[in-house]
């Protein structure tokens, strides 16, 4: 009787322990090769627009924006007089300063993350037949 109740305690305690044991070893080992072979959190950066693609996009007034004066880069205002740069396709407008620096580094719009692709700058030859 007493090897009985022995054995009802003793069992599931190291039943449990072992199951911790086991756990624990593969947190550590998970947590060990993380650090070893650990993979980029972000893709690859995409280097943005070269001098030459940035004066092929259209330069503009602030008074010729079609959707609406705020810089989207700066957060400010552009005033009627201000030079602005124009993304073609979604039509944004931003500062021209502002627009050149942000895609130098991103070739996407800020706003709606429109690609800038090589099709803007290189248009296909039309057949004229």
């Amino acid at each position: 009787m007493l090897v009985s109740v022995f054995i009802a305690l003793f069992l599931p305690c190291a039943g449990m322990t072992a199951l911790f044991l086991v756990y624990t070893c593969l947190l550590w080992y998970a947590a060990d090769s993380n650090n070893e072979f650990q993979s980029p959190l972000k893709p690859r950066r995409e280097e943005g627009l070269s001098a030459s693609d940035l004066e092929k996009l259209p330069k503009v007034t602030g008074k010729d924006l079609v959707l609406g004066t705020d810089c989207a880069v700066c957060l400010d205002d552009i005033e009627s007089d201000q030079p602005a740069r124009m993304i073609p396709g979604c039509n944004h407008g931003f500062h021209l300063q502002c627009a050149d620096t942000w895609l130098s580094k991103h070739p996407v719009c800020p706003v709606c993350r429109a690609k800038l692709g090589p099709e803007l700058f290189n248009p296909p030859e039309t057949n004229p037949c």
